[in-house]
Protein backbone atom coordinates (compact mmCIF):
# COMPACT_ATOMS: atom_id res chain seq x y z
CA UNK A 1 0.00 0.00 0.00
CA UNK A 2 1.31 3.05 -1.11
CA UNK A 3 1.71 6.27 1.17
CA UNK A 4 -1.43 8.45 -0.12
CA UNK A 5 -3.63 5.30 0.58
CA UNK A 6 -2.16 4.30 4.00
CA UNK A 7 -2.99 8.05 4.61
CA UNK A 8 -6.51 8.00 3.34
CA UNK A 9 -7.47 4.71 5.43
CA UNK A 10 -5.70 5.98 8.67
CA UNK A 11 -8.17 9.33 8.51
CA UNK A 12 -11.13 7.27 7.66
CA UNK A 13 -10.66 4.81 10.69
CA UNK A 14 -10.25 7.98 12.51
CA UNK A 15 -13.16 9.31 11.45
CA UNK A 16 -15.15 6.18 12.42
CA UNK A 17 -13.66 5.99 15.71
CA UNK A 18 -14.53 9.38 16.55
CA UNK A 19 -18.13 9.15 15.69
CA UNK A 20 -18.46 5.61 17.56
CA UNK A 21 -16.67 7.42 20.40
CA UNK A 22 -19.52 10.22 20.80
CA UNK A 23 -21.70 7.80 22.06
CA UNK A 24 -19.39 7.39 24.93
CA UNK A 25 -18.36 9.90 27.63
CA UNK A 26 -15.35 11.47 26.06
CA UNK A 27 -13.52 10.88 29.03
CA UNK A 28 -13.68 7.51 29.80
CA UNK A 29 -13.42 5.92 26.27
CA UNK A 30 -10.21 4.28 25.06
CA UNK A 31 -10.53 2.12 21.77
CA UNK A 32 -7.86 -0.82 21.92
CA UNK A 33 -6.11 -1.74 18.63
CA UNK A 34 -8.87 -3.88 16.91
CA UNK A 35 -11.90 -1.39 17.71
CA UNK A 36 -14.15 -4.18 18.93
CA UNK A 37 -13.10 -3.22 22.78
CA UNK A 38 -13.54 -0.02 24.65
CA UNK A 39 -10.91 0.29 27.61
CA UNK A 40 -12.47 2.44 30.12
CA UNK A 41 -10.05 5.22 31.50
CA UNK A 42 -10.01 5.29 35.40
CA UNK A 43 -10.26 9.22 35.94
CA UNK A 44 -7.04 8.62 38.18
CA UNK A 45 -4.35 10.41 35.72
CA UNK A 46 -4.99 13.51 33.34
CA UNK A 47 -3.55 12.65 30.10
CA UNK A 48 -1.84 14.52 27.64
CA UNK A 49 0.87 13.99 24.65
CA UNK A 50 3.24 16.38 23.51
CA UNK A 51 2.89 17.12 19.92
CA UNK A 52 6.00 17.42 18.40
CA UNK A 53 6.24 13.51 18.95
CA UNK A 54 3.43 13.48 16.45
CA UNK A 55 3.95 15.86 14.03
CA UNK A 56 3.38 12.73 11.21
CA UNK A 57 0.13 14.06 11.67
CA UNK A 58 -1.37 17.22 11.52
CA UNK A 59 -2.52 19.27 14.57
CA UNK A 60 -6.91 18.38 13.13
CA UNK A 61 -5.30 14.10 13.26
CA UNK A 62 -3.83 14.73 16.46
CA UNK A 63 -6.87 16.09 17.84
CA UNK A 64 -8.82 13.19 16.69
CA UNK A 65 -6.44 10.73 17.80
CA UNK A 66 -6.36 11.80 21.33
CA UNK A 67 -10.40 11.68 21.30
CA UNK A 68 -10.77 8.89 20.00
CA UNK A 69 -8.19 7.01 22.61
CA UNK A 70 -10.78 9.47 25.60
CA UNK A 71 -8.43 11.98 26.68
CA UNK A 72 -8.20 15.37 25.86
CA UNK A 73 -4.86 17.36 25.95
CA UNK A 74 -2.09 17.77 24.23
CA UNK A 75 1.02 19.97 25.52
CA UNK A 76 3.74 22.05 23.81
CA UNK A 77 1.22 24.04 21.87
CA UNK A 78 2.18 27.63 20.83
CA UNK A 79 -0.93 30.26 20.94
CA UNK A 80 -0.96 30.06 16.80
CA UNK A 81 -2.20 27.06 16.80
CA UNK A 82 -5.11 27.02 20.01
CA UNK A 83 -8.00 27.79 17.64
CA UNK A 84 -7.17 24.57 16.13
CA UNK A 85 -7.62 22.70 19.74
CA UNK A 86 -10.30 25.15 20.48
CA UNK A 87 -12.43 23.37 17.31
CA UNK A 88 -11.81 20.03 18.70
CA UNK A 89 -12.39 20.91 21.88
CA UNK A 90 -9.13 19.83 23.23
CA UNK A 91 -6.95 21.53 25.99
CA UNK A 92 -3.65 22.99 25.95
CA UNK A 93 -1.83 21.51 29.24
CA UNK A 94 1.42 22.94 28.36
CA UNK A 95 1.96 26.18 26.18
CA UNK A 96 4.26 27.87 24.43
CA UNK A 97 5.00 31.51 24.68
CA UNK A 98 4.39 33.29 21.72
CA UNK A 99 8.02 34.55 21.10
CA UNK A 100 10.73 32.89 20.10
CA UNK A 101 12.06 29.34 22.09
CA UNK A 102 15.23 28.31 22.96
CA UNK A 103 16.23 25.72 25.32
CA UNK A 104 19.92 27.33 25.11
CA UNK A 105 19.67 30.78 25.63
CA UNK A 106 17.21 31.24 28.77
CA UNK A 107 17.00 33.12 31.54
CA UNK A 108 20.19 31.82 33.53
CA UNK A 109 21.67 34.79 31.23
CA UNK A 110 21.18 38.36 31.84
CA UNK A 111 21.74 39.13 28.01
CA UNK A 112 18.55 37.12 27.30
CA UNK A 113 16.49 38.98 29.82
CA UNK A 114 15.19 42.15 27.98
CA UNK A 115 13.53 39.82 25.24
CA UNK A 116 12.39 36.89 27.66
CA UNK A 117 11.13 39.28 30.20
CA UNK A 118 9.10 41.05 27.05
CA UNK A 119 7.69 37.67 25.60
CA UNK A 120 6.39 36.39 28.73
CA UNK A 121 4.62 39.49 29.80
CA UNK A 122 2.47 39.24 26.37
CA UNK A 123 2.11 35.63 26.56
CA UNK A 124 1.03 35.10 29.96
CA UNK A 125 -2.14 37.10 29.43
CA UNK A 126 -2.77 35.14 26.17
CA UNK A 127 -2.78 32.05 28.00
CA UNK A 128 -4.71 33.12 30.61
CA UNK A 129 -7.41 34.78 28.07
CA UNK A 130 -7.52 31.09 26.50
CA UNK A 131 -8.51 29.42 29.73
CA UNK A 132 -4.84 27.65 30.10
CA UNK A 133 -2.76 27.97 33.04
CA UNK A 134 0.78 26.24 32.07
CA UNK A 135 3.44 28.58 30.09
CA UNK A 136 7.44 26.31 29.80
CA UNK A 137 10.64 28.50 29.80
CA UNK A 138 13.89 26.74 29.97
CA UNK A 139 17.08 27.85 32.22
CA UNK A 140 19.63 27.92 29.30
CA UNK A 141 23.20 26.27 29.09
CA UNK A 142 26.11 26.87 31.04
CA UNK A 143 28.29 28.68 28.59
CA UNK A 144 30.92 27.64 31.23
CA UNK A 145 28.67 29.53 34.36
CA UNK A 146 28.97 27.85 37.46
CA UNK A 147 25.45 26.87 39.54
CA UNK A 148 25.01 29.78 42.19
CA UNK A 149 25.91 32.73 39.32
CA UNK A 150 23.08 30.57 37.02
CA UNK A 151 20.37 30.51 40.48
CA UNK A 152 21.19 34.15 41.06
CA UNK A 153 20.44 35.00 37.07
CA UNK A 154 17.16 32.86 36.68
CA UNK A 155 15.99 34.62 39.81
CA UNK A 156 16.34 37.86 39.09
CA UNK A 157 14.89 37.76 35.57
CA UNK A 158 12.14 35.33 36.84
CA UNK A 159 10.84 37.70 39.55
CA UNK A 160 10.15 39.91 37.09
CA UNK A 161 7.04 38.25 35.22
CA UNK A 162 6.29 36.36 38.33
CA UNK A 163 3.85 38.58 40.09
CA UNK A 164 1.51 39.22 36.33
CA UNK A 165 1.75 35.09 36.52
CA UNK A 166 0.18 35.22 40.03
CA UNK A 167 -1.94 37.82 39.17
CA UNK A 168 -3.37 35.72 35.72
CA UNK A 169 -3.61 32.58 37.09
CA UNK A 170 -1.12 31.18 35.32
CA UNK A 171 2.09 28.58 36.55
CA UNK A 172 5.47 29.17 34.56
CA UNK A 173 7.01 25.93 34.95
CA UNK A 174 10.81 25.49 34.14
CA UNK A 175 11.53 22.08 32.63
CA UNK A 176 14.17 19.68 33.95
CA UNK A 177 16.14 18.12 31.38
CA UNK A 178 18.89 15.66 30.77
CA UNK A 179 22.48 17.28 29.61
CA UNK A 180 24.64 13.33 29.14
CA UNK A 181 22.36 12.58 26.08
CA UNK A 182 20.34 14.80 24.30
CA UNK A 183 20.93 18.37 25.73
CA UNK A 184 24.43 18.98 26.71
CA UNK A 185 25.06 21.75 28.65
CA UNK A 186 21.09 22.74 29.71
CA UNK A 187 21.71 24.28 33.67
CA UNK A 188 18.48 22.91 35.04
CA UNK A 189 19.72 19.02 34.03
CA UNK A 190 19.30 18.09 38.27
CA UNK A 191 16.06 18.29 40.31
CA UNK A 192 17.81 19.94 43.41
CA UNK A 193 19.31 22.99 41.27
CA UNK A 194 15.48 23.45 40.03
CA UNK A 195 13.88 23.03 43.44
CA UNK A 196 16.94 25.32 44.84
CA UNK A 197 14.92 27.97 42.05
CA UNK A 198 11.90 27.30 43.03
CA UNK A 199 12.58 28.78 46.93
CA UNK A 200 14.07 31.37 46.13
CA UNK A 201 11.52 32.75 43.86
CA UNK A 202 9.07 31.58 45.99
CA UNK A 203 5.83 31.75 44.48
CA UNK A 204 3.13 28.96 43.89
CA UNK A 205 3.27 30.22 40.64
CA UNK A 206 6.65 28.75 39.80
CA UNK A 207 7.45 25.31 39.41
CA UNK A 208 9.08 22.33 37.84
CA UNK A 209 8.19 20.64 34.59
CA UNK A 210 9.95 16.68 35.78
CA UNK A 211 10.50 15.14 32.75
CA UNK A 212 10.73 11.37 33.65
CA UNK A 213 12.91 10.47 30.33
CA UNK A 214 15.38 12.96 30.54
CA UNK A 215 15.62 13.21 35.55
CA UNK A 216 16.17 8.98 35.08
CA UNK A 217 19.06 9.47 32.63
CA UNK A 218 20.64 12.28 34.60
CA UNK A 219 19.64 11.27 38.01
CA UNK A 220 17.64 8.26 38.36
CA UNK A 221 15.95 7.23 41.57
CA UNK A 222 12.40 8.72 39.96
CA UNK A 223 10.11 7.64 42.64
CA UNK A 224 12.06 8.91 45.76
CA UNK A 225 12.80 12.17 44.18
CA UNK A 226 8.90 12.67 43.54
CA UNK A 227 8.16 11.75 46.67
CA UNK A 228 10.76 14.15 48.35
CA UNK A 229 10.28 17.03 45.74
CA UNK A 230 6.53 16.87 44.73
CA UNK A 231 5.36 20.37 46.06
CA UNK A 232 8.09 21.81 43.66
CA UNK A 233 6.41 19.69 40.63
CA UNK A 234 3.64 21.40 38.12
CA UNK A 235 3.87 19.04 35.12
CA UNK A 236 5.08 15.62 34.08
CA UNK A 237 6.54 14.12 30.73
CA UNK A 238 6.95 10.50 29.78
CA UNK A 239 9.47 8.70 27.69
CA UNK A 240 11.29 5.05 27.92
CA UNK A 241 15.13 5.30 28.65
CA UNK A 242 16.94 4.00 26.64
CA UNK A 243 16.31 5.17 23.40
CA UNK A 244 13.19 7.81 24.74
CA UNK A 245 10.36 5.15 23.05
CA UNK A 246 7.17 3.57 23.99
CA UNK A 247 7.71 3.37 27.75
CA UNK A 248 6.76 -0.66 27.82
CA UNK A 249 8.34 -3.57 29.34
CA UNK A 250 11.17 -3.13 26.73
CA UNK A 251 12.77 -0.26 28.48
CA UNK A 252 13.75 -0.09 31.80
CA UNK A 253 11.26 2.32 33.83
CA UNK A 254 8.27 0.97 35.10
CA UNK A 255 5.90 3.53 34.60
CA UNK A 256 2.55 1.72 36.48
CA UNK A 257 4.84 2.24 39.62
CA UNK A 258 5.70 5.59 38.96
CA UNK A 259 2.25 6.75 38.25
CA UNK A 260 0.67 5.26 41.54
CA UNK A 261 3.95 7.40 43.15
CA UNK A 262 2.72 10.16 41.64
CA UNK A 263 -1.00 9.95 42.53
CA UNK A 264 0.10 9.29 46.00
CA UNK A 265 1.43 12.84 46.08
CA UNK A 266 -2.04 14.34 45.68
CA UNK A 267 -1.42 15.67 42.14
CA UNK A 268 -4.23 16.26 40.28
CA UNK A 269 -2.81 17.55 37.00
CA UNK A 270 -1.51 16.48 33.97
CA UNK A 271 0.99 13.28 32.67
CA UNK A 272 2.02 13.79 28.98
CA UNK A 273 3.28 11.05 26.75
CA UNK A 274 6.88 12.62 25.62
CA UNK A 275 8.25 9.12 23.98
CA UNK A 276 9.34 8.94 20.17
CA UNK A 277 7.13 6.44 18.51
CA UNK A 278 9.78 4.03 16.45
CA UNK A 279 7.03 1.49 14.75
CA UNK A 280 7.27 2.35 10.69
CA UNK A 281 3.58 2.89 9.91
CA UNK A 282 1.50 5.86 11.17
CA UNK A 283 -0.95 3.12 12.43
CA UNK A 284 1.60 1.44 14.96
CA UNK A 285 2.40 4.32 16.05
CA UNK A 286 -1.42 5.46 16.95
CA UNK A 287 -1.42 2.01 18.42
CA UNK A 288 1.88 2.85 20.69
CA UNK A 289 0.26 5.80 22.27
CA UNK A 290 -3.08 4.06 22.94
CA UNK A 291 -0.60 1.50 24.81
CA UNK A 292 1.17 4.16 26.67
CA UNK A 293 -1.81 6.31 27.71
CA UNK A 294 -3.01 2.18 29.06
CA UNK A 295 0.19 1.59 30.89
CA UNK A 296 0.06 4.86 32.78
CA UNK A 297 -4.16 4.66 33.67
CA UNK A 298 -3.06 3.54 37.15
Amino acid sequence: MNNQSSRRKLLKQLAAGSLAAAALSPLDVFAKEDMNEVYKLKGNINHSVCQWTYNFLSLDELCAVVKETGFSAIDLIAPKDWPTLQKHGIFSSMCYSAGKISLTEGWNNKNFHEGLIKDFTESIPLVSKAGYKNLICFSGNRKGMDDETGLKNCTEGLKQIIGLAEKNNVIIQMELLNSKVNHVDYMCDKTPWGVELCKRIGSPNFKLLYDIYHMQIDEGDVIHTIRDNHQYIGHYHTGGVPGRHIIDETQELYYPAIMKAILETGYKEYVAQEFVPNEKDNESKIAALKKAVKICDV
